[in-house]
């Protein structure tokens, strides 16, 4: 792995980046330290004895001289002058505010009986004071929550509605003095802030992916890239593969990597290679499966990949992310940037059967992330004509995905012969039925956000629900 050429924060010494303790983020920039001595020293503030260090707490001067005193947060460092302090902000870190939950115990007001026959889905608080209001002293009974739902299951939602009366109180109800404050769901409010908001004009994201190996989705990724460049737009092709054949494939060496900009904070310009005209390479080797390790210890760890890559995304007209056939933390940073996915599909059964898993996986990221990706297109790929079983899988995808199954890529070697000469199928074999195939998924791409359809949400694949697994005579039209 080649090192990122720095100078030292601390003594100004040149060195070479090469292990994660050598880069620190902080205030929206990064710190380099050549040695640990150097670490040391900034974690001090300066020489031993100089009281430069501000606790992130209470704001109070102090010299760091115990290993408690400094801990990372959210990747970050902060300092704690003593153990309350340090507690606070593990707390605040997991989005728990002392100031919110932990001022005046002030009890509540006894809630009022609901109306009869109808269950109470709104907590009873004083119309003044109270805002504060400890969260052990409003939080119901355990089986009062089980049965109602919607009602607060964290700390932090218990704190949200306590402080909700004071900033925007309700109407009174009926005749009782009180405002009747509505329940939020658990965990609204962080669901809120994560979710995308994604302004027009954004470039497209399309994630290629698929779970099962061996459907296209390298060539398919490439091709649909150099396509979008050759119609003049501006396209950045992003391998989120470990294996790193996107760069193999397109002749273009790689000594920076996506491993770089993810764990190590280089910026993007530093990482993304010119590979042709219009179109950018952020590339990939095998130091990206020490990325996995990095992400599982991030918060927020499935969308470390969008924060790292929207800004540059924005110089982009189009975004392809190459996905590895796997469904791993990686593949998930992927569909939460992405906000269109392109299946490529072979026309084979086992490969029929995979689509599921990718339609389930899109469903979690949707339900479980709060990302609204959607599933753009079904490519079958490896279509030879003469065989029973290819036209059996098209027919099968296209009943179940109405036009959102695309034209076949028709089977052809030449496909398999240009990454070996690192070239594209439209610059190695142009005017093949392949690469006309192939210019036909990008002149769709290009017309469906020119016309602003998306595709429609995944849910609307008809009877994705039930795609059968039984043999080839049950789970394929025609058979």
């Amino acid at each position: 792995m080649g090192g990122i050429s720095e100078t030292c924060s601390v003594c100004g010494t040149g060195f070479e980046v090469q292990f994660r303790y050598q880069m620190e983020e902080k205030d929206g920039g990064f710190s380099f330290f050549c040695s640990q001595r150097c670490l040391e020293k900034s974690q001090l503030g300066g020489e031993a004895g100089a009281a430069l260090a501000t606790c992130d707490a209470c704001a109070k001067r102090f010299t760091p001289d115990l290993v408690s005193q400094v801990l990372y947060v959210a990747g970050r460092r902060h300092y704690a002058c003593s153990l309350g302090c340090r507690t606070q902000l593990v707390r605040e870190a997991k989005g728990v505010r002392l100031g919110d939950i932990a001022a005046a115990a002030v009890a509540p007001a006894p809630a009022p009986a609901p109306a009869e026959g109808l269950p109470s889905t709104r907590r009873e608080v004083p119309a003044a004071g109270g805002a504060h209001a400890a969260a052990e002293a409003s939080e119901p009974a355990a089986s009062e929550r089980a049965g109602r739902p919607g009602a607060p299951g964290t700390a932090a939602a218990q704190a949200a509605a306590a402080v909700a009366p004071a900033v925007r109180p309700a109407e009174p109800r009926g005749q009782q003095g009180a405002v009747a404050v509505p329940l939020p769901p658990a965990g609204a409010a962080k669901r809120a802030a994560q979710l995308p908001q994604r302004p027009t004009g954004v470039p497209r994201c399309l994630a290629v992916f698929n779970h099962k190996g061996g459907t296209g989705k390298t060539t398919t990724a490439v091709s649909v890239a150099a396509g979008l460049a050759a119609r003049g737009k501006r396209v950045l092709l992003v391998d989120t593969d470990a294996q790193g054949n996107v760069s193999v494939s397109l002749g273009a060496g790689a000594e920076r990597s996506l491993y770089h900009v993810l764990v190590m904070g280089l910026r993007v310009a530093d990482a993304i290679k010119t590979v042709r005209p219009n179109l950018d390479l952020l590339p990939s080797n095998e130091t990206l499966a020490a990325a996995e390790l990095y992400l599982a210890g991030r918060q927020n760890r499935d969308r470390v990949l969008s924060d790292r890559l929207s800004a540059a995304a924005a110089d982009y007209d189009y975004v392809v992310l190459d996905c590895s056939p796997s469904l791993s933390l990686m593949n998930q940073n992927a569909l939460v940037l992405a906000d269109s996915v392109l299946v490529p599909v072979a026309c084979d059964y086992l490969s029929l059967v995979g689509v599921r898993q990718v339609i389930k996986t899109v469903k979690n990221v949707n339900a479980l992330l709060h990302h609204p990706v959607q599933i753009w297109g079904v490519l079958p790929t490896f279509f030879d004509g003469r065989a029973k079983i290819a036209r059996e899988a098209v027919s099968t995808m296209t009943q179940h995905f109405g036009e959102r199954c695309l034209p076949p890529i028709r089977q052809a070697i030449k496909v398999k012969e240009a990454p070996a000469q690192g070239q594209t199928i439209f610059e190695y074999a142009p005017g093949t039925p392949a690469a006309d195939d192939y210019l036909a998924v990008v002149d769709r791409i290009i017309e469906s956000r020119e016309r602003g359809a998306t595709g429609a949400d995944v849910g609307a694949a008809r009877d994705q629900g039930s795609w059968s697994t039984d043999r080839p005579g049950a789970a394929l039209a025609g058979a």
